[in-house]
């Protein structure tokens, strides 16, 4: 079985003691908005994934993204990103079916060690991915994304174990909507928050996916 970093890598790098920009809960508490009050609040780095800043989706002078699409046991996947990074990992069939955007340039080559990873997963020989990740969402979410990325392969946390683990326990259905708007999906893995009662809710995928993925987890059981 490979080894990699304990949890996938993400960036650009946010140095220790920088600030945190989160979404205070709105009369609405299922939805983030830019108008939402917001709170600043120092954040020590984790030790391995040290913070992500806030980008717009489309910056007027990001660098040219490629896309491509993966075979699966899943189904078929869109991959997405630069020269240097990861940005979408998305299902391109299924219950929520992502296009490429058109201003996306398509090639295959830039992804050969993303597909190689996600083979090896669902081979199940990778239980993590070592891959340089940029996904683009607001403070709060990048803050529930890294907080999935330190659940550990084979386990599962409700959503509101997760609110608390960002200090938002409040938040429940704000830390469920970011969940769910997760870009990367299996490497950021959003498939390991289930209800509070043990049941399998929403996924982009669909549920039958989202069970494949744990019981591939759960069983180390091959899907390829």
């Amino acid at each position: 079985m490979e080894t990699a970093t304990e949890v996938t890598e993400m960036k650009p790098i946010r140095p220790a003691g920088a600030t945190e920009t989160r979404v205070a809960r709105s009369a609405n508490p299922g939805v983030t908005h830019p108008a939402d009050a917001i709170e600043t609040r120092a954040m020590a780095a984790p030790d391995a994934i040290e913070g992500l800043i806030a980008r717009p989706a489309h910056a007027p002078d990001a660098p040219t993204v490629h896309y491509t699409h993966a075979a699966s046991p899943v189904g078929r996947l869109l991959l997405a990103g630069d020269a240097s990074a990861l940005r979408v990992l998305a299902f391109a069939e299924g219950r929520r079916p992502m296009a490429p955007d058109p201003a996306w340039v398509e090639s295959a080559e830039p992804f050969r060690e993303v597909v190689r990873q996600l083979a090896a997963y669902f081979a199940g020989e990778r239980r993590r991915f070592d891959l340089p990740l940029d996904p683009a969402g607001t403070p709060f979410q990048l803050s529930v994304w890294r907080a999935l990325c330190a659940i550990p392969y084979g386990e599962t946390i409700s959503y509101g174990e997760l609110a608390r683990r960002i200090d938002a326990p409040r938040a429940v259905r704000a830390v469920g909507a970011a969940n769910g708007q997760n870009p990367l999906a299996i490497v950021i893995p959003c498939h390991r928050v289930i209800g509070h009662d043990g049941r399998l809710t929403g996924y982009g995928g669909g549920l039958p996916v989202k069970r494949a993925l744990l019981a591939l987890e759960h069983a180390e059981r091959r899907l390829f």
